[in-house]
């Protein structure tokens, strides 16, 4: 018979650590235990930069656990705890974090002046980045963000999905159905796609900033110097900071920088131009001031091939299709001149599969649906639009070189001079 044996307390104490020992071991990340390992709780690890409203609204996704935070902003630090469960890490400077062992992804919900230099620091940290859009505020911190994920073999997803699920505004259906008609060649070619109110998309030009701005009392918990970072110094005033600064050109770009990537990643893979960048964008707008966002009339971009994309911030035909072809027209709520239009899709195969699993795209080392290199390319539409916006003059680009053509002017603002010590 066996013998009962007394638990001392030194081996409860024991037991009890070891208990804890292996939880904790059941969420260290995968990078820490060995290539290719996958940890006890298949979870991975994930830090948040920047949480204010957009950062604590991912907090709880599937398949990861936040293990640490950042913020210059003691009040966004604490209401994210709120949300969290004891022992999260917390700094106010974002250097400091990407360096955790136990850190497998950083989420970068920052403004966007900040997204191309977290970003890459992270990937150079041996970090994979979740990152908010737009993915940068010029072309040239996104070319460098490229460089630095791919250098150092990392997997990047840019935070904007439509181009792979949910509803596509008002064409009221995925994008999938709207890559296979273009694909099918049913509306002909070339197309010009029209992105106005009419179609379903709201330019949003509440994001326009003020020129009347008096300098104000920085607040005790908000470390403003590392909130302007690589920006220019400017007094502080609330209106330059947190939910309102994409009304200034330093760290984003009115409803434009706002929703432009939303509306114009998805275009840019149904017309097939993810590895490309249009050749001139045309402009109609009011004279912008030098700090504040204002609004635009029109934006016309145009590829090599002879396909276009309108920014229609007016509003003026509010008949006008989403995409006309010389074959055909593509309405709002999926509707076309088209007869038996989704009969005679029916007969055509559909899009190549993306991977849309980010937690998978990880585990799995697979580029994920919208990466670096295709989330610059539609990034760079937008920086485009509000380069032209700042200098007040169209444009020509090579889409190669990805330079302005015989434009110094445009090229500068390619890439903007950052505060020291700020670089990328």
């Amino acid at each position: 018979m066996k013998e009962n044996i007394p638990v001392s307390g030194s081996r409860r104490k024991f037991i009890k650590g070891s208990l804890a020992t292996l939880a904790a071991f059941s969420i260290v990340p995968r990078h820490v235990l060995g290539k290719g390992y996958l940890a006890p709780s298949d979870q991975l690890t994930k830090a948040i930069v920047g949480v204010g409203g957009m950062g604590r609204g991912h907090i709880p996704y599937a398949g990861t656990k936040v293990v640490a935070i950042c913020d210059v902003d003691k009040r966004h630090l604490k209401l994210a705890l709120d949300q969290l469960e004891p022992g999260v890490k917390t700094f106010s400077d974002y250097r400091e974090l990407i360096q955790l062992p136990e850190v497998d992804i950083v989420h970068v919900a920052t403004p966007p002046h900040w997204h191309g230099i977290i970003a890459a620091d992270a990937a150079r940290a041996g970090k994979d980045v979740w990152c908010e859009k737009p993915m940068t505020r010029t072309i040239g911190e996104g070319k460098r963000l490229v460089e630095a994920v791919q250098q150092h073999g990392r997997i990047f997803r840019l935070n904007t999905w439509f181009r792979f699920e949910s509803n596509f505004y008002g064409m009221n259906t995925t994008v999938k159905p709207i890559k296979k008609l273009v694909e099918s060649g049913l509306l002909g070619w070339p197309l010009k796609v029209t992105v106005s109110r009419h179609t379903g998309f709201d330019w949003k030009f509440y994001w326009v900033g003020k020129t009347n701005l008096q300098p104000e009392p920085i607040p005790a918990e908000l470390d403003y110097d590392m909130w302007l970072g690589p920006a220019q110094y400017k007094p502080y005033s609330e209106h330059r900071v947190h939910g309102t600064f994409r009304g200034y050109w330093d760290y984003d770009g009115g409803g434009l920088g706002d929703m432009g990537q939303h509306y114009l990643d998805p275009i840019q893979y149904f017309l097939g131009k993810d590895d490309t960048s249009p050749i001139s964008v045309e402009i109609d707008a009011p004279q912008q001031h030098t700090d504040a966002v204002g609004t635009w009339r029109r934006i016309e971009y145009t590829y090599a091939d002879g396909c276009k994309i309108i920014l229609d911030g007016e509003g003026k035909d509010e008949s006008v299709p989403y995409i006309e072809g010389p074959k055909g027209k593509l309405y709002p709520n999926f509707r076309s001149d088209i007869p038996d239009l989704e009969k005679k899709l029916a007969a055509f195969p559909d899009s190549e599969p993306q991977v849309t699993d980010f937690v998978e795209a990880v585990k799995k080392r697979q580029k994920f649906a919208l990466n670096e290199e295709n989330g610059h390319r539609s990034c760079t539409i937008v920086n485009m639009g509000l380069t032209a916006l700042r200098l007040g003059r169209s444009l020509k680009f090579d889409p190669v070189k990805q330079l302005f053509v015989d434009d110094e002017g445009a090229n500068r603002l390619i890439d903007q001079p950052m505060r020291g010590p700020w670089t990328m």
